[in-house]
């Protein structure tokens, strides 16, 4: 089996375990999971959820089950998530303005998640916690000094206790599937070599920006200049909440906009940025696009799109696929992280300095990688 855990328990989360054990139960169809009509030797019946990890005092303790009814509405949620439960994670100020989070030591903190790592020993972490903001560490000691006087984004403190924990319970995977830098950090990629784990990341990409990379690679495939590029977003759940903070919402538009001079080959001018926050919307997020470029002969042609979008199943989608390639790559002695995965499922592909493309042409290689048809 594959043991995962998820960090941070909130409505992607929720989508990804119920929809998971559904998928299991033969009670849904795998729609929105990319890989599920390919077999790379790894099914979804191998994927055990054995815990979750969150901050929120209300959920602490407490069985998943009752969780993805009381807090998100699902009716008659699985049997199965009624035996695993939420853990204590790392609390602080980042989050004490959206839940209720216990005051603790902060180097007492540290201690307790890294042996919760090891008590509950996943294979793959899938880190969706709310965007946050921190720089890419380039050296092990500027991170390790970071994560102990608490400066480090809690997806990399997460991921440098991980890792650490690895240590003692063997080699893991950890995806990160928010803006954070994390795969992209040359210092947790160096410790991840070194502990021979894997590092995905960063930021799932879902929606709107994977939609503008294949729309931005038809007119460069044309050769058609693109005069300018506007894309925003509107949503009303936690993570969208988060991104009213100023540092949250920098760092999740600069893995939005890397496409754009990546795929074009220059730098349009655009606006590609989580926009605001309306509670009413909930889930389900407001997209609207506008494409403007010019054509053969002096011609200037448009694109407006508009969209709603429910953003917290898009991603627990993918999520079902990434713990099913992270143990396919674990089970390889892969190490480090992978271009070919990264760049098909995130914002912004690991290792650092790598090149977005089209989701088009990153299909093709990451099945190309995997050895299907």
């Amino acid at each position: 089996m594959i043991r995962t855990l998820v960090v941070g328990f909130g409505q992607v989360a929720a989508n990804f375990v119920v929809g998971l054990e559904r998928l299991k139960s033969g009670e849904l169809e795998p729609y929105g999971v990319p890989l599920a009509g390919y077999d790379f030797g790894v099914g979804v019946d191998e994927v055990e959820i054995v815990g979750a990890i969150d901050v929120d005092e209300r959920k602490v303790g407490r069985d998943l089950a009752s969780i993805v009814e009381g807090f998100y509405g699902f009716k008659n949620p699985p049997r199965a998530l009624r035996e695993v439960y939420i853990y204590r994670g790392l609390g602080g100020e980042w989050v004490k303005n959206i839940f209720p989070v216990r005051s603790e030591e902060w180097g007492e903190s540290l201690a307790r998640v890294e042996d919760l790592f090891s008590e509950l020993r996943p294979d793959v972490v899938l880190d969706v916690t709310t965007t946050q903001s921190a720089p890419a560490f380039s050296s092990r000691e500027e991170l390790e000094k970071a994560v102990a006087s608490g400066s480090a984004a809690p997806s990399q403190v997460y991921a440098y206790l991980a890792l650490k924990a690895s240590k003692r319970i063997g080699s893991l995977v950890y995806v990160n599937l928010n803006p954070t830098p994390v795969a992209n950090a040359p210092a947790i990629l160096e410790l991840a070599e070194q502990c021979g784990c894997i590092v995905l990341g960063d930021d799932g990409a879902t929606g709107a920006t994977p939609l503008t990379a294949d729309l931005l690679e038809h007119l460069r495939e044309r050769n058609r200049r693109v005069y300018s590029i506007a894309q925003f977003n509107i949503g009303g759940n936690t993570d969208f909440l988060s991104l009213t903070d100023e540092k949250r919402s920098r760092a999740k538009e600069d893995t939005k906009s890397s496409i754009v001079k990546d795929i074009l080959g220059y730098d349009a001018p655009h606006y590609i940025k989580p926009t605001g926050y309306l509670e009413p919307l909930g889930d389900k997020k407001f997209v609207a696009m506008h494409i403007w470029w010019e054509s053969f002969n002096g011609a200037v042609d448009e694109l407006v799109v508009i969209m709603r979008i429910n953003d917290s199943p898009a991603l627990a989608g993918l999520m079902v696929d990434l713990a099913r390639i992270g143990w396919w790559l674990k089970s390889r002695g892969v190490k480090g992280t992978v271009y070919e995965v990264n760049a098909f499922y995130m914002k912004k592909p690991a290792p650092p300095g790598s090149r977005n493309v089209s989701r088009y042409r990153a299909y093709e290689l990451l099945k190309e990688y995997l050895g299907v048809k």
